[in-house]
């Protein structure tokens, strides 16, 4: 295993001096990387980090709203679904080539560079989408439970707290024990929603439209809605934290030479892994945009609703079984990264280490007594609309992670030969002032809707 790195944050920043050592020490470093062998050697050491940031684009809050869209929509907002996930790719570039190049963390570069209260602001702007992405897990989750085996809603909930038990045995067994687990019940998604979207024989005319941008997602307010959900499902501000801090669980050496060939790789590693959450993303809204949309189920958005008519609607049995069967994986899946993305915050803002069974029960709990409360008053119907909010949510706290990761990696004294390139920092200002701008525009119709 490599050296850990300490460095001491400077005086600017208004914090007193403090050791810092990189995030989820414990990993750090701990994947060999072979020298001097082929590219698909070399790939297979550098694979995984993608895969686990996929996990995000891929969790429970991301089928409500793939769902609504399909459903209500059609096959409109695929386009959506492709440009999140091209600005994902970017976005995820740029994380995983600020913690190769400066050996930190996003949560670590910003409390570097900004005064304490800034930061504690970021750290608990940050938690708060922590919390919106866990709600998602624990209801999708609980969902999931409810559906295979007729647990009802508020004890799969609860049950769900409980899965502090399973990070802790996984995280004592290597970076690369998670890794697997993750690439399994990734492919498990993949099989069943593929088995359910070739049944479905949707319309590969109007999956080809729907890859094209159309005004109509601007211009109707509850398509720009589902649209903002899906891109805050999709573009998840947690991950940025997190791809900055796994990717330094490879044990590659600190030279320039090293770093260039770790960002390649690492960026081949998380484009592919992306791509791979496009096919998944546009299979649950092309699914239901072939199963519901035009019929009398057009409204169908609750996860459950959409669980109990697909077997009858595509007249296959099996299909209904398939879909929960992803949806408990994808809410597991969720589990492990969202636990390594709030330990990395927390050390990362706060240089506070607690231990990651402490840290996860607090996040899950702040989780579940909202979804606990919903769940009773409302039911089924309430923790659909839940999850779809809780997506919104994320995409509003997004800009406050974009716009720090798009200015540290365009400074040059902070990332040496790898600043962003003139072009690439014109390419993500824009976007980061987009992602703003279509925020703002939300919330003012939102307010003038209510």
């Amino acid at each position: 295993m490599a050296e850990t790195p300490t460095s001491t944050i400077p005086e600017k920043s208004g914090w007193k001096k403090t050791l810092i050592t990189p995030s989820l020490p414990e990993v750090y470093a701990s994947v060999h990387i072979p020298k001097g062998k082929g590219f698909w050697r070399t790939m297979l050491a550098y694979g995984g980090p993608g895969l686990m940031v996929a996990v995000g684009y891929m969790d429970p809050g991301n089928w409500a709203t793939d769902l609504a869209g399909g459903a209500r929509f059609g096959y409109l907002l695929i386009s959506v679904i492709l440009i999140s996930n091209l600005v994902a790719i970017l976005l995820q570039h740029l994380a995983l080539k600020l913690g190769i190049a400066t050996g930190r963390d996003l949560a670590q570069a910003c409390r570097e560079n900004y005064s304490r209260p800034v930061a504690i602001g970021l750290w608990f702007i940050c938690e708060i989408a922590i919390i919106a992405c866990d709600l998602a897990e624990v209801i999708g989750s609980a969902i999931a439970l409810n559906l295979l085996f007729g647990i009802p809603l508020i004890v799969g909930v609860l049950i769900t707290a409980v899965d502090v038990i399973l990070i802790l045995l996984l995280q004592n067994r290597g970076f690369r024990v998670i890794e697997a687990i993750v690439a399994v019940l990734i492919l498990t998604i993949a099989v069943c929603f593929g088995y359910n979207l070739f049944i479905s024989q949707p319309s590969l005319a109007g999956i080809a439209g729907g890859l094209i941008p159309s005004t109509q997602i601007v211009t109707n307010p509850g398509a720009l809605y589902i649209a903002i959900g899906i891109f805050g499902a999709t573009v998840m501000p947690h991950n940025l934290y997190l791809h900055s801090s796994i990717v330094q669980t490879r044990a590659y050496e600190h030279t320039d030479e090293a770093r260039t060939q770790a960002v390649k790789y690492a960026t081949i590693d998380s484009t592919v892994a992306l791509l791979f959450a496009f096919f998944i993303n546009a299979a649950i809204l092309i699914l239901a945009a072939a199963a519901f949309y035009g019929t009398k189920n057009a409204n169908v958005a609750d996860i459950a609703d959409a669980y109990k008519l697909l077997s009858p609607v595509l007249g296959v049995p099996i299909a209904s079984t398939l879909f929960a069967i992803a949806l408990l994986a994808s809410g597991q899946n969720s589990t492990l990264t969202g636990t390594l993305a709030g330990q990395i915050v927390m050390e990362g803002f706060l240089h506070l280490r607690l231990k990651p069974w402490i840290r996860r029960l607090i996040t899950r709990l702040l989780a579940i007594i909202p979804a606990v409360i919903v769940t009773i008053i409302y039911g089924e119907r309430g923790t659909g609309a839940l999850l779809v909010l809780s997506q919104v949510v994320l995409s509003f706290q997004l800009s406050f992670a974009v716009i720090p990761l798009v200015q540290f990696t365009g400074d040059k004294k902070q990332m040496g030969k790898f600043v962003n390139k003139r072009w690439l920092n014109i390419v993500a200002w824009t976007l980061a002032t987009g992602i703003a701008a279509v925020n703002v525009y939300l919330l003012v119709q939102q307010l003038l809707l209510s």
